[in-house]
This record gives C-alpha cells, structure tokens and sequence, in this order.
C-alpha cells in the first residue's frame, strides 16, 4: 500500500516560534531519503511556507493557499489552481463594501502573484500580517481600494473582530460557490474570515495529489478548522493535542503537540521503510 503523508504547518508541524525543531527535521528528512511519500498543506504561500520550512525535505508537489495551489516547490510550477469566476469575484466586492470591510486580496496582477490592500484602512491584525512578511515581493499597497480586486483573484482574507466578519461568513459559507471559513488567528486575537473558491480545499487538493502520485491511502496531521476537510477524506488522521476541539472531536487519535514534535515523532514510530 502507497501512503500520502500531509501534514498542516502552521501549530502542527510548525513549533510556537512558527519553525520546525531540529529533530523534526532529521527524523522526517531521514524518513523521505528512505522513501515516505510526504508533502505539507497549508494556507500560506510557497513564498512563505518556504521560509518557514527551510531545511525540510518533500519528495512530491505541496497545497498552498488552503488547497487554491498544487506547486512544484523545486520549479515553483503550478500544476493544479482554482481561481474567482467573475460573478463570484463581483459577489464578494458587492458584499465587503456592503459590510465597510477592507481585505487582503491575493491575486495574480499582470502575471505575477500579488497581495494587495488598501493602506489607508489598516488595522492591527492586517499591520501585524505585514511587520511578520517585511520584504515579501508579492505585497501591493493601494492607496484607495480603486484597483484592490484587479487580476486573477483566489484567496481573500479580511481580518478583524468576529462581530464584524460574522455576518461576513454567515453569507459566503451558505454560498455553495465559495469555500469560507471564520477562525481565531494563531497566538493572536483578531480573527481570520478567509474566502476561496468553491474546489480550493485542502481535501481537493489532496485528492488531486493522490492520484497524481498513484497513492493508495491517506493520512493526515492537523490543528485547526480549515483541516476538518482534510481529516474527513484521510484514512487515518492525527490532531496534535494543541488542536482545536472541533478536530479533536473527529480524529483517529490525539498526539504530542507542535511544540513535543508530535508529528515526527508518530512518523518515526509507524512509518516502515
């Protein structure tokens, strides 16, 4: 039987210095060199889950963007996307200006992959996501919100109280065109309500990767609500004891935390070469 391994990053394989241990890393390095199909699913960017992810060594394509992007972490290809037809983009500018909301768009502007926003409407939550990203060559300060959801748009993150993003969430996750979700940033207070597209999950792009690589099985690690949908396709999947109830609630077994390297430590005890 051929195993996809697929971890989350962020409070799963990720320690709360957002790295991954040195023993995370000789374990699971020494785990690939011997032949374990394993990949990462995250809803960061390859841009960011490179840095963060220095030093670990992947064998196949990664799920970025929550499952908007399979990419070739070697070659930067995108080989599978999913991006906003233009009603469904038209749908969330109608509803945010509604709401006076001011996102991060993610998008590809002119062929090249941008986030953008609008400077003069910042909060503490969207300032924080940008003093933790200061360099990145995607990031497109607007001064007005004029040319804020130009390009090709796939990702959309507003960032705020729950209050606010309530009504938000309530409207795009009873929308069977969009994948949305409401959740408490990482060791943060504000909140994250992120929109995609419809297929952009982390279960449809792990589906699209175990065929790509001819997988027999499943198995998964997690933390959060968006990998509810990842845990519910695998056929064994595994909560560090950090995660959220919700997940806990549905998976095969509960494991060290981020911080104990759970993760490695449960594919250093089952994985067979």
């Amino acid at each position: 039987m051929k195993t996809l391994y697929v971890t989350d990053l962020d409070g799963t394989l990720l320690n709360t210095h957002s790295r991954i241990s040195q023993f995370s890393l000789d374990i699971i390095n020494e785990l690939v060199a011997k032949g374990m199909m394993f990949t990462y699913a995250t809803a960061r960017s390859l841009v960011s889950a490179s840095v963060v992810a220095q030093g670990l060594a992947t064998n196949i394509p990664i799920i970025a963007y929550n499952g908007a992007f399979i990419i070739n972490p070697s070659t930067n290809e995108i080989l599978a996307s999913s991006y906003f037809h233009k009603n469904e983009k038209d749908k969330i500018i109608d509803v945010l200006n509604r709401f006076g909301i001011s996102p991060l768009v993610y998008s590809y502007v002119d062929g090249c992959e941008k986030v953008s926003w609008n400077t003069d409407r910042e909060n503490e939550g969207i300032r924080y996501y940008l003093d933790t990203r200061k360099g990145d060559k995607r990031f497109r300060p607007l001064t007005d919100s004029k040319d804020l959801f130009a390009g090709d748009m796939f990702y959309v993150t507003c960032i705020g109280e729950r209050e606010e993003l309530l009504p938000v969430y309530e409207i795009f996750s009873q929308d069977d065109r969009y994948t949305c979700t409401l959740h408490q940033e990482l060791y943060r207070p504000e909140y994250w309500c992120e929109i995609l597209p419809k297929k952009a999950t982390k279960a449809e792009a792990i589906q699209n990767l175990k065929k790509l690589w001819n997988c027999d099985r499943v198995i998964s690690f997690g933390d959060a609500i968006n990998d509810i949908p990842m845990f519910r396709i695998s056929d064994e999947c595994y909560a560090v004891s950090n995660a959220v109830d919700e997940l806990k609630e549905i998976a095969t077994e509960i494991i060290e935390s981020n911080d104990e390297d759970g993760v490695a430590k449960w594919l250093q005890e089952h994985v067979r070469e």
